[in-house]
């Protein structure tokens, strides 16, 4: 008896995955309302019966877990970087040239473009075809684990569909983009209302807040919603373009936009996008734009990423809602490289769903251009939905008595001279010691990604800066107990606290200390690069510009950056006094203390069994390698496991080392590479060649 209640569960749970997946991914039901409730109705009543043989993934269980206490966080295995965005036509072709210019190439490209979502960022990971995760994109590289909340939305599949098409991968992560509908968006306000609560400001803030919801059941009762649109991690599974892959996942269950555009020339692509702009308002979903993305995995593998996005995508923004207001006066403020940024205060407005009351002019130039002047009454929108700015002037509301604005002849803040570059429009102050530039260092110096000085904020930077007690980052080190206990809002034990924080930021990675000097171009994944190159500061403090240029990812611009800042005195005393003087140390990096593939790059193909794809790849990327998707003459080596694919065939028309299941694990011994060395293993590899079969 209990084997023929096993056989109805799985037979349920089977068909009820099914009619989840027609009614709500294909919109396509077989079966009425009444019927599915009976199905579900029955298999609950089996699981209350049999609760032994409740699984996770049961259609049941989508709601129903105890509430949480807090979020836990989960690093993402590659990470979800954000997107550059083009506001216009011109940003779009410029994008293109940019494309085919890294890329070498005069022939038009092949883009795939789909609507963006103004909704919440997830990934959903798959074990062996069941849902494992649920995570929010975070930082791009941590999010929060909400795999309870994840499981209630309906659109998203507890398990993978079988299919003749695709192999279900043994893993699969899954980067979504969950919404609430526009019409459900507003219902949901007009229950809030009469129940007495706030009304949420639009449906990418409802989306969110309801995923972070301790509570599940709270989630539930929400009507969220999710398109699939890219992948992390895929085992198994082998792709030559990214249409492919949203094939793939629609064929596993994914739900993907159905108004997608594949495969197209630019000039498609920008007529695709007039055409969604016209009709932005038909769907039943908000749009901000679209996402434009090169076709071409192999070229996308080569365009690479940015220390925060893509080359390879662009986000090409609808325009945003605008408001009108006042400016109420122009100032200018300082950044950390000198540059002066004119900035409009203006009357508080609403501009979608947040108040603004300042606003950018960027610089002398867009001031000019719009004819910006005290007292005018503008139209104002938050460019890309985020930074507000003012677009233009009304020129019918001028009483009059509005004042033009000039840019300062002296820095607004230390009233030394300001210059400008013939080849930009920015003016930037000379003065290397102003206060407002230092402040900014210092702020990011002691950043999270640089030093991370716990307790060192901006009110106390900038009252240490002010007394004359820091002229620049290096002479924190030399802060102490007395000084600090002084200043306004500092007692004993905070300023203890603060001096314990920096004696314990000198023992600092590579990567981190070249982020926190702060060399123009250089943000967080460029000075990954460079420490991964040279390893040893002074390797990098001596580099000239054609061994930078000789680096992946390093172009004139970044190359002449860091030359230049080596080669100022001030910054070498600086760097001095932090290492010698402060005794500043570098900890090993945790992918660079013992590194012996550092700089190789290597493809898998074939079923491997000593170990996953995703426990392959963070070994050898704990190892300071790569592992890429396709081969091509910078490829090191291919491993070679059981029916390997096209790519062996390949390495071996390049003359590619093949490394077979055996080889490739002794590769990966840490003992093997301390005793033989990684040089030794390859070349006897080499010699011997690999037996296919």
């Amino acid at each position: 008896m209990k084997e023929d209640v096993k056989k109805r569960v799985t037979e349920l749970r089977r068909a009820l995955h099914r009619h989840n997946h027609l009614y709500y991914v294909l919109d396509e039901p077989e079966i009425s309302d009444a019927e599915y409730d009976r199905l579900m109705q029955e298999l609950t009543a089996l699981e209350t019966a049999y609760p032994e043989l409740v699984e996770p993934d049961s259609p049941t269980q989508r709601v129903g877990a105890r509430p949480l206490e807090k979020f836990e966080t989960v690093a993402h295995t590659i990470p979800m970087l954000s997107l550059e965005n083009a506001f216009d036509e011109e940003g779009v072709r410029a994008f293109d040239q940019r494309v085919r210019r890294f890329l070498n190439t005069d022939l038009p490209l092949l883009y795939t473009a789909e609507p963006k979502l103004d909704g919440v960022a997830v990934e959903l990971v798959y074990e062996n075809g069941r849902l494992a995760e649920g995570s929010t994109r975070g930082d791009g590289y941590t999010g929060e684990l909400i795999t309870p909340n994840i499981r209630t939305i309906k659109t998203v599949p507890l398990v993978l569909l079988n299919t003749v098409s695709v192999v279900i991968p043994s893993r699969l992560e899954v980067r979504g983009e969950v919404f609430i509908p526009v019409e459900a968006f507003k219902e949901l306000n007009e229950e809030r209302l009469d129940k007495g609560e706030p009304p949420f400001a639009n449906p990418r803030n409802a989306a969110a807040g309801s995923l972070r919801q301790l509570d599940s059941r709270i989630t539930a009762k929400r009507p969220l919603e999710i398109f699939c649109y890219g992948v992390g991690v895929v085992t198994d599974l082998e792709f030559t373009s990214h249409w492919e892959i949203l094939q793939a996942l629609k064929a596993l269950g994914c739900r993907v936009n159905p108004n997608i555009k594949p495969k197209a020339p630019l000039e498609e692509i920008v007529a695709y996008y007039r055409d969604l702009l016209d009709r932005r308002h038909d769907f039943p979903f908000e749009m901000d734009g679209i996402v434009v993305k090169v076709d071409d995995l192999i070229l996308q593998k080569r365009l690479g990423e940015k220390s925060r996005s893509p080359r390879w995508a662009i986000a090409h923004k609808f325009p945003p809602t605008q408001e009108t207001t006042r400016v109420l006066k122009i100032d200018v403020q300082v950044g950390r490289t000198g540059a002066l940024t004119p900035v409009a205060h203006l009357e508080p407005v609403p501009v979608g769903g947040v108040t603004v009351s300042r606003a950018t002019l960027h610089n002398e130039d867009e001031i000019r251009r719009k004819d910006v002047r005290v007292g005018d009454t503008v139209w104002i929108q938050r460019a890309g939905d985020v930074i507000p700015e003012v677009v233009k002037v009304i020129t019918t509301k001028r009483t009059g008595v509005e004042e033009p604005f000039q840019m300062p002849s002296v820095c607004p803040v230390c009233r030394s001279k300001v210059f400008r570059l013939q080849d930009e429009a920015v003016w930037r102050c000379v003065n290397a010691n102003c206060p407002a530039q230092v402040k900014e260092r210092i702020k990011h110096f002691s950043s999270k990604g640089a030093f991370d000085i716990d307790g060192l904020g901006v009110k106390l930077i900038g009252q240490l800066v002010d007394k004359g007690l820091l002229k620049s980052y290096a002479e924190l080190f030399f802060l102490d107990k007395a000084t600090v206990t002084n200043l306004e809002r500092m007692g004993e034990k905070s300023a203890q606290n603060l001096i314990d924080a920096i004696d314990k930021s000198k023992q600092i990675t590579l990567a981190r200390f070249i982020y926190a000097l702060g060399i123009r171009h250089v943000g967080e994944h460029m000075a990954h690069v460079l420490a991964r190159h040279f390893k040893a500061l002074g390797d990098l403090m001596s580099a000239s510009r054609e061994e930078l240029m000789g680096i992946d990812e390093i172009g004139p611009q970044v190359s002449y950056s860091v030359r230049a800042f080596f080669d100022n005195p001030k910054n070498q005393r600086n760097i001095e006094r932090m290492m010698v003087e402060a005794g500043v140390e570098f900890a090993p990096e945790e992918t660079v203390a013992e590194e012996p593939l550092a700089g190789k790059t290597i493809v898998l193909t074939g079923a491997l069994e000593s170990m996953t794809r995703a426990e392959i790849k963070a070994r050898i990327e704990a190892l300071g390698g790569k592992v890429s998707s396709s081969v091509s003459r910078k490829t090191t080596y291919v491993v070679a496991g059981k029916d390997p694919g096209s790519k062996l065939d390949r390495a071996e028309e390049l003359g590619i080392a093949i490394l077979n299941e055996e080889e490739f694990t002794g590769l990966l011994s840490s003992q093997t590479m301390r005793q033989r060395g990684v040089g030794e293993l390859a070349s006897q590899i080499g010699e011997e060649g690999y037996e296919k079969g």
